[in-house]
């Protein structure tokens, strides 16, 4: 099993570049199942939400609503891992050890330890610090 962190997310979801290219080539020749994490939902709602909060045109609320309808249609197409039990334990754990990178990483990361599966993560060095996780960068 991989899970695709936030970054590498919005990278597929943009369809663009090199980078793009170099992962859409791995994840087609991947025989494990790809997976995205409610944190990566959350994530993305919550921008998504704030860019129509903030749109003053109609034109603008209509492009940030078209936006979020995508969003929330591409998550329905997706397997997504939930912050269970299981995740919470490994968040108290990492948090108890001190491992210091942001709030919602951590969660990230606590979902992929409790299912034993691989990041897939543009952002090696922050994950790099969390002891037992398997994170690769399949963008370079």
């Amino acid at each position: 099993m991989v899970v695709l962190d936030t970054d590498v997310l919005t990278l597929h979801q943009c369809r663009k570049g090199d980078q793009y290219a170099r992962l859409e080539a791995r994840l087609a020749t991947c025989e494990q199942e790809v997976y995205v994490t409610i944190v990566s939902f959350e994530e993305q709602m919550r921008g998504w939400m704030a860019s129509c909060a903030k749109a003053k045109k109609p034109e603008d609320y209509a492009t940030a609503t078209r936006r979020l309808n995508e969003m929330l249609e591409d998550f329905g197409n997706r397997a997504v891992l939930l912050f269970d039990d299981r995740a919470v334990a490994e968040f108290k754990r990492l948090k108890a050890a001190k491992v210091r990178i942001g709030t919602m990483d951590l969660r990230i990361a606590s979902i992929v330890l409790a299912n034993s599966a691989i990041l897939i993560t543009r952002n090696l060095r922050d994950y790099e610090q969390v002891p037992g996780l398997q994170a690769e960068d399949w963008t370079t």
